[in-house]
């Protein structure tokens, strides 16, 4: 299993760049960044800082979507940046959630998502595209980035094991997990692929601490992130065609206040319970990280992503740095 860490830029571009720094000396392999441009900072000039300040860290947008930029600008911007980066960026992208509904708009389609994905590889290697009609090419690109695509439900996971590269899901419960790669894995036979060479992420929070009750409240934000995308899946599905672990915690959620979005100690997050902050992030001392790693890499996890947004981000990435990354790797020698 790989390791990576997504930051939310809404902190100085200064740490930004300094977190970034510190995980790859520790041994992180990624490092993502939110693209939410209204709610936080832009994330490609900060990719570029990256970039400039890392040597072998994979980069990339752990979200974008197709429909916030023009997808020639997305895809001028990544070919801009593989250039910078010698190669080294991939393109993490879904339909669409915070950049979109604080706006007002709806996320697209996952068809959308699709095409758009066609695309962008079309353009970043240098061939012609049919963008809005019109025969496009960027001239200059080439070596298109991999593409991991995020999502839940499974129209899109069944479109991404079709076509990805590599899957986001956004939980650190292996259970989920694996019935996500279900679908996952049926895209795949349908298209042909072999689905173990699709790389398969979690991304969820964590804290080291033996007190869960100040853990849980550092991370408790996040199942009321995930709770966003389990609203958009009950009213496209059946309930039947849901697992109950996914769908049923939602069942008291308020109103969602996209202006405290991934917030510690935010009030989106009142509804959600111990258990499920449990399920889906990680908890605990450096033993129960170690093992719930074994649990998701078990289940097919290639890499875990760690949202790095909870406080004391420094202290964490020097944790696992010395404690985790060490031991987990050791034994999987």
């Amino acid at each position: 299993m790989q390791f990576g860490i997504t930051i939310k830029p809404d902190i100085s571009v200064e740490r930004i760049v300094g977190l970034t720094r510190q995980a790859e000396s520790v041994g992180f392999e990624y490092g993502w960044i939110f693209d939410s441009h209204v709610l936080w900072k832009d994330p490609y000039p900060l990719l570029t800082l990256m970039a400039s300040n890392t040597k072998n860290m994979r980069l990339g947008t752990c979200v974008t979507n197709p429909a916030t930029r023009d997808l020639t600008v997305t895809a001028s911007l990544f070919a801009t940046l593989n250039l910078i980066s010698g190669g080294r960026m991939e393109l993490g992208i879904g339909r669409g959630d915070s950049s979109r509904r604080v706006l007002g708009k709806k996320p697209v389609s996952w068809s959308q998502l699709e095409t758009a994905v066609k695309e962008f590889r079309d353009l970043t290697s240098g061939q012609e595209a049919q963008h809005d009609g019109q025969a496009t090419r960027l001239t200059w690109a080439k070596n298109a980035p991999r593409v991991w695509i995020a999502g839940y439900g499974p129209k899109v996971l069944h479109m991404a094991g079709r076509v990805a590269d590599g899957i986001i899901l956004q939980f650190a419960d292996p259970a989920l997990i694996d019935w996500c790669l279900g679908f996952v894995r049926e895209g795949a036979r349908a298209a042909g692929r072999d689905a173990g060479k699709i790389e398969v992420m979690a991304a969820a929070p964590v804290w080291v601490s033996d007190d869960l009750s100040v853990g849980r409240e550092r991370v408790r934000w996040f199942p009321a992130l995930v709770s966003n995308h389990v609203m958009d899946l009950i009213r496209q599905y059946k309930p039947e065609e849901l697992p109950p672990a996914l769908t049923s915690y939602v069942q008291e959620r308020g109103h969602y206040d996209y202006q405290h979005h991934c917030e510690v100690e935010s009030d989106n997050a009142n509804f959600v319970s111990d258990d499920v902050v449990d399920r889906f992030c990680l908890l605990g001392n450096a033993e129960a990280h170690d093992k719930k790693l074994r649990e998701l890499a078990a289940v097919g996890v290639t890499q875990f992503n760690i949202y790095l947004m909870c406080g004391e981000e420094e202290q964490t990435l020097e944790i696992y740095g010395k404690e985790i990354l060490p031991r987990y790797q050791a034994a999987a020698k």
